[in-house]
């Protein structure tokens, strides 16, 4: 993957290309717009991440560039907090904003993301409906692929079921009750109730390794379980 990297502040770009070559990424580093536009025409480039302010061409006319010819994903990074700034990158196409000063690691973790939506919703032999991708969360129903902040889970079919039941109605407590039966397809009795137990706990026990929490699935005492919007 060919990650296009623009900062006129040299000690940003270098880090930035540092942290990304370790991930085996092919970076194209400048400092100057008009050199990153030069690239853009004629090279391929899988993700771009652009500062605001630059010393001949700012960020938002490169953003407005790219966007007239291409799709692929676009991070602006900028010194400023401003919310029109943000408000101004995302209307002109900008996937993602990330004001200075960032950590390098969330800054791959952010590209790993937008690289995984961009293949996925652009692989026109899979349908969107088959992945949810939210909250540091990647589910592909038709690979049965589950990545949780980075990190590949190995899932059994009963916990990537439950897991995608929740996240569809994320938002919504779903009672032990609807989930045992839309899951295992069976009525559900008393004792069902330990089955769903069980495998909520296994679950939260997996999705506890990357982050060391486990409150992804929360438990809505006497009602059922939910995950958040």
């Amino acid at each position: 993957m060919n990650i296009l990297v623009v900062d006129d502040e040299k000690e940003i770009a270098d880090v930035i290309e540092l942290y990304l070559q370790n991930d085996q990424y092919n970076v194209y580093k400048f400092y100057t717009g008009q050199d990153a536009l030069d690239c853009i025409h004629s090279m391929k480039v899988d993700l771009a991440i652009l500062d605001i302010m630059l010393p001949d061409i700012d960020g938002f006319q490169i953003l407005k560039q790219i966007r007239e010819k291409y799709k692929f994903p676009v991070i602006m990074l900028t010194a400023k907090t401003e919310y029109m700034d943000k408000i101004t990158g995302l209307t002109l196409g900008a996937d993602d904003y990330i004001p200075k000063p960032f950590n390098p690691l969330e800054l791959v973790a952010r590209v790993k993301a937008q690289l995984r939506r961009y293949t996925q919703y652009n692989d026109g032999g899979k349908e969107e409906g088959e992945i949810i991708d939210f909250g540091g969360l990647f589910l592909n129903r038709t690979s049965h692929e589950c990545i949780y902040n980075e990190v590949p889970l190995t899932l059994t079919p009963i916990e990537f079921d439950i897991l995608w039941l929740l996240c569809e109605n994320r938002g919504r407590v779903i009672s032990s009750e609807e989930l045992f039966e839309k899951v295992w397809h069976e009525k559900y009795y008393k004792n069902s109730n330990n089955t769903v137990m069980v495998h909520i706990r296994h679950l939260r026990e997996k999705m506890s390794a990357p982050t060391g929490k486990s409150d992804f699935i929360k438990t809505v005492w006497g009602v059922g379980y939910k995950v958040e919007e």
